[in-house]
């Protein structure tokens, strides 16, 4: 797979502005979400109408085993980049179809350190809680994908799937708004696997 085109930095190496470039939410359970054009946040739930929304987990195999985990998958982000890089191995992908609430452009979320905060438009706050992990259903979804969202290289995140994130500050969101990052405090640490 292709590298992901890196925005302008700052001095900590990491781009700090970007956009929102596709929302999506879906009430059922299942892989793919519907395009939308505006989603609205709710604090400590996730997105309204959608099935991952809630204080307490909701992807179905973690929910079985563990019901009264905190929900750290409220909303899920994915680089829009990462679609245009799967287009070049031959995946023709758009936003929602694995599973994204929001898609954006101008960011690497996979390289954001654990906590960093993101305010999307003039409104919502969310905090980043991990890197989604790819799962089985990627390549039910399109044959040979989960490969492409893996990475082996020592020096990248190991998942290019995206990221998970609670609800901090609620708020709508449309296609388009402005997206910017705080970091925490250092020293950083990476996103686990969630």
């Amino acid at each position: 797979m292709t590298a992901l085109v890196r925005s302008p930095e700052t001095s900590s190496g990491l781009a700090l502005d970007g956009r929102v470039v596709g929302l999506a939410r879906d009430g059922r359970n299942g892989f793919s979400k519907s395009a939308m054009d505006t989603i609205c946040l709710i604090q400590g739930q996730g997105v309204e109408g959608d099935a991952h929304s809630g204080p307490f987990v909701r992807h179905r195999y973690l929910a079985r085993r563990q019901p009264r985990l905190p929900n750290l998958r409220q909303v899920h982000l994915i680089p829009s980049e990462l679609f245009e890089a799967l287009r070049n191995a031959g995946y023709d992908l758009h936003p929602g179809d694995l599973g994204d609430n929001i898609a954006t452009a101008g960011l690497d979320l996979e390289t954001l350190p654990m906590g960093a905060l993101l305010d999307l438009g003039s409104e919502a706050c969310i905090e980043l809680t991990g890197l989604r992990t790819p799962c089985v259903l990627i390549d039910r979804f399109r044959t040979g994908l989960k490969r492409q969202m893996v990475c082996s290289e020592p020096v990248a995140p190991r998942f290019r799937c995206g990221v998970m994130s609670i609800v901090r500050t609620g708020g709508r969101l449309a296609v388009g708004d402005p997206i910017r990052v705080r970091l925490p405090p250092k020293p950083w640490t990476d996103l686990p696997a969630v």
